[in-house]
């Protein structure tokens, strides 16, 4: 352990399902090295057997075999509540955690019941441990496991629209919350597991996707009862583009970490054999007012999901000692390359400041240390 503590680093979503994983994250293995402990959200089911589950648009199985580009990565850890782990089914949750255990990976947030889906992934470094849970909050309901069905850890969000103005039809004003009994179900978690850990990392799939800055009601609020009830440190994911960085009570909350190794082409519209997929496809980007760089073949995200970061936290048995980020770029390629202290690295700290402000976040002070933007301590 250095002066600072343990490094803890956290990346986004987790798509493997291109020839050659291993290739996509060598633009990023030296710094991902240096973790003491390394965390990435795993999103989609990887099994050969299974069949569609969901409401939702199914993402594709991927192979198995691909996730063990996650432990020559150097991954520790690996969250899986999300809206897509059960898109192939129990056997799809099965092999999934069944090929990250075979490479040393820790999970939490999916199992056989919900009983399993809530157990954290424990992990200890020269005597800290170091506490996880995962928690899906934006359904479907299918994918959410019971006390008799695998699926995934969840809160149970709830969207209520009242009209802007006295037009019935007219455009709606959106509150989103947590049904108070699943928000209380994470919190008894993370109390339970606070008394058996020196940190703990509390992950929540959560936020609506391809907006740039949008921060829902329902976000904070979750994101901050979790600190309340003895979280360290929370991070979002899902929305498949970087979210905004508040600090409150004095610890930090990434509200979405946007996409890491997120490599697929099942929301291409050139050559995609499903046509669930390509209609959802089309339809996305009507939704969401974006079209993806079509020199980016293997990432048809909002050109601006080509900004991301690698959360750092340094870590010791008293709690966060400093907090911030590796700032990233995402290569047409779909490989994410760590940026260092320099024009294209000032730029990303910039945006991230920028989506924090539009967000409604109270400000961050960001500044560099070396090749690392931190914001914890606070200058």
């Amino acid at each position: 352990m250095n002066e600072q503590g343990l490094r803890l680093l956290l990346v986004g979503d987790l798509i493997l399902d291109e020839p050659e994983p291993d290739s996509f994250f060598d633009l990023a293995r030296s710094q991902l090295g240096k973790a003491d402990v390394l965390v990435g959200h795993v999103e989609v089911p990887h099994t050969n057997r299974g069949f569609p589950c969901t409401a939702d648009v199914p993402a594709p199985a991927s192979d198995p075999q691909n996730l063990e580009a996650l432990g020559r990565a150097g991954f520790h850890v690996a969250t899986l509540a999300g809206n897509h782990i059960f898109d192939a089914g129990p056997d799809g949750i099965e092999d999934t955690i069944a090929a990250l255990a075979g490479q040393g990976i820790a999970t939490t947030g999916a199992g056989p019941n919900l009983s399993e889906a809530r157990q954290p992934a424990v992990v200890e470094r020269e005597g800290v441990r170091l506490g996880f849970v995962s928690y899906n909050c934006v359904g479907p309901r299918e994918s959410w496991a019971s006390d008799k069905k695998a699926g995934c850890a969840y809160i149970h969000v709830i969207s209520h629209y009242e009209l802007d103005y006295a037009s019935p039809g007219g455009p709606p004003k959106t509150y989103t919350f947590a049904e108070p009994a699943s928000l209380q179900a994470m919190l008894g978690d993370v109390e339970r597991l606070r008394t058996e850990v020196d940190i703990l990392v509390v992950a929540l799939h959560k936020g609506v996707g391809h907006m740039p800055a949008h921060v829902a009601m329902y976000e904070r609020a979750v994101a901050q009862a979790a600190i309340d009830g003895g979280a360290d440190i929370v991070v979002g994911h899902h929305a498949h583009i970087l979210r905004g960085i508040e600090i409150y009570k004095g610890r930090p909350i990434y509200h979405g970490l946007g996409n890491f190794v997120t490599v697929t082409r099942a929301l291409s519209l050139e050559g995609n054999p499903s046509p669930e997929r390509l209609a959802w496809a089309r339809r996305r980007r009507e939704l969401f007012g974006f079209e993806p760089d079509p020199s980016y073949p293997a990432y048809p995200f909002h050109p601006e999901a080509r900004n991301t970061i690698i959360a750092l936290c340094e870590v010791a048995k008293g709690g966060v000692q400093t907090a911030g980020f590796l700032p990233c770029l995402v290569r047409p390629t779909g490989q994410p390359e760590v940026l260092g202290h320099d024009d294209r690295g000032e730029a990303i700290a910039a945006y991230v400041g920028k989506i924090t402000r539009e967000a409604g976040l109270k400000p961050v002070q960001f500044y560099w240390r070396d090749s690392q933007v931190l914001f914890l301590p606070e200058p």
